[in-house]
């Protein structure tokens, strides 16, 4: 099945890795945001299937990111999935018990990041 990941993260390099990881590991589509609020923008407009979200950016982060995503009635179900450096198990919980479905720790392996991804969404590739 072809999924469909929005990526909300500031940093280009973030951003290419995993375009390019997914992409070649398991051929789904990944969109890019920049921003919180331009991911919240195409989360309403697109609609997809997950969004993978950096805690830490300028302007809105991560956690006022997924606030509004979870206030709006058309992005409120989108599974979301915290990106972060913070590796800490408290920290982790703390990120998990805001309504995300899991944090994955940066650095992480890019071409697995789509079978870890597909693990924690009980996707199957």
């Amino acid at each position: 099945m072809n999924r469909r990941i929005l990526l909300i993260d500031d940093e280009e390099t973030i951003q290419e890795v995993v375009q390019v990881g997914i992409e070649i590991e398991v051929g789904w589509q990944v969109e890019i945001a920049s921003s919180g609020s331009e991911g919240i923008n195409l989360a309403q407009t697109q609609q997809p299937d997950a969004i993978l979200l950096d805690v830490m950016m300028p302007d809105m982060d991560g956690i006022s990111t997924l606030s509004n995503l979870k206030a709006n009635a058309k992005t409120r179900s989108i599974p979301v999935i915290f990106l972060t450096a913070k590796t800490q198990v408290a920290e982790k919980d703390r990120l998990q018990s805001l309504g995300v479905i899991d944090v994955i720790t940066k650095p992480f392996n890019s071409m697995t990041l789509a079978s870890q991804i597909a693990r924690i969404l009980h996707w199957e590739l």
